[in-house]
């Protein structure tokens, strides 16, 4: 292993002139203009990229599991990328139409693509010796694009880090925290100084341990100091939720986004987020690797931005320094898109209606786009009607479009040799700011259910996660659920109807899960919960009828569960 001899007495002054900690506290708001401008940009690339590429396994999880621990430390020997192009590299993400870039300036396994100060386990040491991320950060400068970096708070190959691989399980006998901490701050500050000013400092790692809402705290506050306009993603602290991204305690956690990794986050306005997504399976190169189809990467896009989010969307490099040929024609070929239709993604906010198997939407000034990527099997589509009146309608894909509306739905009728298999795309001009227009769900299907958007919670929410919140059992879309944690057993979810109605039948649908094995339907009668109907199990489709009851709230009470229940649809019908 190489030491670190360059490091201590300056990492031990760090600790001495800035101290380690921080309150636990955490002011937590981003520069308001940076902020805007990365939410612009809506589109980034993310690259993995060491190496590792050399073996072709994930970058950081691989060491002392598919590679053992002395030959991956041993990889940067060999390591001498010498087809490396940065322009390449940014020119490849500006035919993409990506705005920003997110490389892994330090992964987990502790390799630095840069020369830094305060390691030899660096470029520098490596027969190609070029500082990767200067020459980046460079052409992205020419190139238009915004730079960012990603480093990783946990280092399995540092000695003074805690924890070793594989995959953070091992202890190390000897370790150092404090003095881990001040190494990081160096090299954070080393890269802001010698390559920024940065869009993003992109952190990982977080979940372990060692790592405290301190440390991370404290690193945001150090970090901002430097430079009041980076922005920082969630995390730096300990806030995040799991895969799903979402933070908890903002308050007390630092972080200015949110970072749904290989999921698309759920619609949200009032707190920034990020998808980060691969284009194939694993993060950083593998042979033969599955690669999305160009339908699966647009979509993906325009679900993202549609909840409001950003697309960080990532490749792997291959040990040569090059982009696989396959990944740039499909990166090209997303751009394509984008050259006819970015004005409906850059710039816009999503909304106002709400991402669903339908498709999804944004808006800007006067004007709501729509991607229709699913249409119903007989009839227009359907959507809520809208506060303002509709001045202008454009089928932007090409072909005849007609709207109808009424005081409850906007019908949209689009022929069918006109719908286009990736996204139809609309445009609507609307006789205001389309942005104060409030969110609304959209069901592809309609069911005749009363509950069918209407206000609803629930006793338990997988992880707390927007993606299995209640209302995903009320949507009419069979694609979306409620779901509860792992070894949940007992559960309710409740619908508020508005008014009293009397209800006289119901639908839920457990999908191929089977996990109730006995429920109770249930409706308020003053301040008592009383039974309508009980049963064992549910099911795909649970179909059932029982004597009218008006009441105003019904809930779905599940009295008994083999494993944590999952609700695909809820509905419930007035008596005709």
């Amino acid at each position: 292993m190489l030491v670190f001899k360059k490091s201590v007495m300056v990492c031990l002054l760090s600790v001495l002139v800035s101290g380690c900690l921080a309150v636990e506290s955490s002011d937590t708001s981003p520069d308001t203009a940076a902020m805007k401008r990365w939410q612009d940009m809506r589109f980034g690339m993310f690259i993995h990229w060491g190496p590792v590429a050399l073996k072709g396994t994930e970058i950081g999880w691989s060491r002392g599991k598919q590679v053992p621990t002395e030959e991956y430390d041993r990889l940067y020997e060999q390591f001498n990328p010498i087809e490396f192009n940065a322009d390449e590299w940014a020119q490849t993400a500006a035919d993409a139409g990506m705005k920003y870039l997110v490389i892994t300036a330090k992964h987990h396994d502790g390799f630095c693509l840069w020369p830094s100060a305060y390691t030899d386990y660096d470029i520098a040491s490596t027969p190609f010796k070029r500082d990767v991320i200067s020459e980046l950060a460079r052409a992205c400068k020419k190139h238009d694009i915004l730079f960012c970096t990603y480093y990783s708070v946990c280092d399995w190959y540092h000695p003074d880090y805690p924890l070793g691989s594989p995959a953070g399980r091992s202890q190390k006998a000897e370790h150092n925290m404090d003095r881990y901490y001040a190494y990081l701050k160096n090299q954070t500050k080393e890269l802001i100084d010698n390559y920024g000013p940065l869009g993003l400092m992109w952190f990982d790692g977080e979940w372990e341990k060692p790592w405290t809402r301190d440390y991370g705290n404290g690193l945001y506050t150090y970090l901002k100091d430097i430079q009041p306009t980076l922005l920082i993603n969630n995390r730096v602290s300990k806030g995040r939720h799991g895969m799903a991204g979402t933070t908890k305690q903002s308050h007390l956690n630092a972080g200015d986004f949110d970072t749904p990794e290989q999921r698309i986050g759920g619609f949200n306005r009032k707190r920034p987020w990020e998808t980060c997504m691969t284009i194939c399976r694993q993060w950083a190169w593998k042979p033969n690797d599955n690669m999305k189809s160009l339908k699966e990467c647009i979509q993906t896009l325009l679900y993202t931005v549609g909840g409001d989010g950003n697309l960080l969307f990532n490749v792997g490099p291959m040990s040569d320094g090059r982009i696989e040929s396959r990944q740039v024609e499909r990166l090209k070929e997303m751009g394509d898109w984008l050259e006819q239709h970015g004005d409906t993604v850059y710039g816009t906010r999503g909304g106002p209606f709400k991402p669903g198997k339908w498709g999804a939407s944004t808006c800007k000034d006067n004007k709501i786009n729509l991607f229709v990527m699913n249409w119903p099997k007989e009839g227009p589509l359907q959507m809520p009607a809208l506060p303002m009146k509709i001045v202008k309608s454009e089928i932007k894909t090409g072909g005849q479009l007609r709207i109808s509306s009424n005081e409850e739905t906007i019908d949209i009728h689009v022929p069918v040799k006109d719908r286009r298999e990736i996204a139809t795309v609309i445009e609507l001009t609307v006789g205001g700011q389309a942005f104060e227009i409030a969110p609304a769900d959209v069901a592809l299907y309609k069911s005749g259910s009363v509950a069918f958007g209407k206000p609803a919670k629930a006793s338990n929410v997988f992880q707390n996660s927007e993606q299995y919140v209640p209302a995903k059992a009320l949507d009419d879309d069979a694609e979306t659920r409620w779901a509860t944690d792992a070894g949940t057993k007992e559960a309710w979810l409740e619908v508020d109807l508005g008014k009293d109605m009397t209800i006289d039948r119901a639908m839920i649908h457990e999908g191929d899960w089977n996990r109730v094995r006995k429920f109770e339907l249930q409706y308020k009668s003053g301040s008592q919960w009383k039974t309508a109907y009980t049963d064992s199990t549910i099911g795909a489709e649970k179909q059932f009828e029982f004597s009218p009851v008006t009441a105003r709230y019904f809930r779905l009470n599940i009295l008994q569960a083999i494993e944590g229940p999952t609700i695909w649809e809820f509905q419930i019908f007035e008596s005709k």
